[in-house]
């Protein structure tokens, strides 16, 4: 079945440029800048350290190496995560996370100029908190036997085909320069993100941008968000639901060369599980999971897992629960 050729045509937003250049990456004061934006939760890594020992010497020969065009990335240090799921992290050295930084920070605005609203996830002001508020406010002003259609994207990251991201990027970025070394930051082969590069996160956006587009102005669905792979589409009939769910599938396989991992069609009122809340139209819970890893921090004694868990529960129905058992704990 292929889509209605009408279905895929619109015109993308067009969004002024500021035609950032290669020269601008390679410029001291936007590496000093970009270098204080990759220290930011490093400060005490030794690898900063050293950096910042030659600060100035270390600034002037990444410029220079960007300048003659001999700049490449050093090797990765690879690890792995296991909350929520586990997922292989790849980071880049010091030195290639200020190139990245200083890519980012020039690039970002163009870019985001012609994101929708309603798109979130390592985007500046739409983290989580905001995602799963807009949620809610969509649940509530719709009818409680209308429907939700939740979906998500399978392995996004390790499937991104590199042909179609550098069009993508191409369409905001002119300098042919610029492109070549934001494409340095892929992963080998034709496919594939590295997860743990802060361009990675900008490169998420972007990818679905087109698809974001197709859903709000091709389907018209007015209650649309998504979080980086993850996304919702609420208010439905469940016809439309039954319907959107083919052509959505449909449109990321011809367009994007993806699939997807798993959907969930359900009734409003039944609640959805989105940005790590359980959320209805009237209240919102931390997941099962999260709840979990905040007692088994409690057990340990792991403030900074503690803090952190209580600043994402404030948005819940949960919070002055854990708040309790801290308080109990710390009485004992």
């Amino acid at each position: 079945m292929a889509l209605p050729v009408e279905s895929t045509k619109f015109t993308e937003v067009k969004t002024e440029l500021h035609s950032c250049s290669l020269a601008q990456v390679a410029d001291i004061d936007n590496l000093y800048n970009g270098y204080l934006s990759a220290r930011k939760t490093k400060r005490t890594k030794k690898a900063v350290y050293e950096f910042e020992k030659d600060l100035g010497r270390n600034l002037q020969a990444l410029s220079d190496e960007l300048t003659a065009g001999t700049y490449a990335p050093s090797g990765y240090r690879e690890f792995k995560i296991y909350e929520p799921k586990e997922r292989l992290i790849v980071a880049p050295t010091f030195r290639d996370s200020i190139v990245q930084h200083t890519v980012y920070d020039l690039v970002y605005d163009d870019f985001d100029r012609g994101f929708i609203f309603d798109s979130y996830g390592c985007r500046r002001g739409k983290g989580t908190h905001r995602a799963s508020a807009r949620v809610q406010k969509f649940m509530r002003s719709s009818d409680a036997e209308s429907y939700y259609l939740q979906l998500d994207i399978r392995k996004y990251y390790y499937r991104m085909n590199h042909v179609m991201l550098r069009d993508r990027l191409a369409r905001k970025v002119k300098d042919e320069g610029l492109l070549d070394l934001m494409m340095l930051f892929v992963s080998t082969g034709d496919r594939g993100l590295y997860v743990g590069n802060v361009l990675s996160q900008l490169y998420g956006l972007i990818y679905l941008d087109r698809l974001d587009h197709y859903i709000k102005r091709v389907l018209k669905v007015k209650k649309y968000i998504r979080y980086v792979d993850d996304f919702i589409l609420i208010g439905l009939s469940k016809d439309q639901a039954t319907e959107y769910k083919i052509l959505i599938e449909l449109y990321i396989k011809q367009h994007l060369a993806l699939e997807l991992s798993k959907f969930r069609k359900a009734k409003v009122k039944s609640g959805s599980n989105f940005v790590g809340y359980r959320t209805w139209q009237h209240k919102k819970l931390l997941r099962k999971r999260s709840i979990y890893r905040f007692t088994k921090a409690l057990k340990i004694g792991n403030m900074n897992s503690i803090m952190s868990m209580l600043g994402h529960a404030k948005h819940s129905c949960n919070y002055m629960n854990m708040v309790k058992q801290l308080e109990e704990r710390n009485a004992l």
